[in-house]
């Protein structure tokens, strides 16, 4: 009797270990991504801070527009910001797994294709996050960018990603900033021209 209890103690921790390896959130926050490789949505910007009073208003698209099985490019595509008064092909957002989670990753160029004085900044989930959210709180590597071309206010940056059954959030979060533009995954478009330098 007591080993036929061991046993079935031993059964049942083993089925929970096994549960809890298949179900990492950061892995479901992947992958829920991955699933809409290829598709664009339409947004809009979701915060009211003076600070983002040019954006208001303005058509915006994200296309989840490649993907492999350990990072996912993300174009981010604004109307009437471009020099020229045409769409802005400015932005693309980096996810990639990393030994120890998630990474988020601005790429930034100009229309020439050539790489912004500030680009590839971002950072590292600090915690395991949910299936639906992830935050990536600024690096190292971002804040000594940040310094060296006075952007000081940015070293306390945290990015945020949500996406669920209804819908994609881009976020930016410090003291005094409050940042966010939502996709809405009921209203698919056809995917937009290749960000600039791609």
């Amino acid at each position: 009797m007591k080993a036929a209890l061991s046993l079935l103690a031993a059964t049942a921790l083993a089925g929970c270990a096994t549960t809890a390896a298949t179900a990492n959130p950061q892995d479901a926050f992947f992958d829920a991504l991955a699933a809409r490789c290829g598709q664009a949505y339409a947004g809009q910007l979701a915060s009211d801070q003076d600070a983002d009073a040019d954006m208001r208003g303005k058509a915006m698209v994200m296309h989840i527009r490649h993907c492999t099985a350990d990072r996912i490019e993300i174009p981010f595509h604004i109307e009437g910001l471009a020099a020229d008064g045409g769409w802005d092909r400015s932005r693309t957002w980096i996810v990639s797994r990393t030994a120890a989670g998630l990474r988020l990753k601005h790429d930034h160029r100009h229309a020439d294709g050539t790489h912004d004085e500030v680009t590839l900044y971002g950072g590292d989930t600090a915690d395991s996050g949910s299936a639906t959210r992830q935050s990536f709180p600024v690096d190292a590597e971002s804040i000594a960018m940040f310094e060296r071309t006075g952007r000081g206010v940015s070293t306390t940056n945290i990015w945020s990603i949500e996406t669920t059954e209804a819908g994609f959030t881009y976020g930016l979060d410090r003291k005094g900033r409050h940042f966010r533009v939502a996709f809405d995954y009921a209203k698919p478009v056809a995917p937009p021209p290749a960000p600039w330098g791609w």
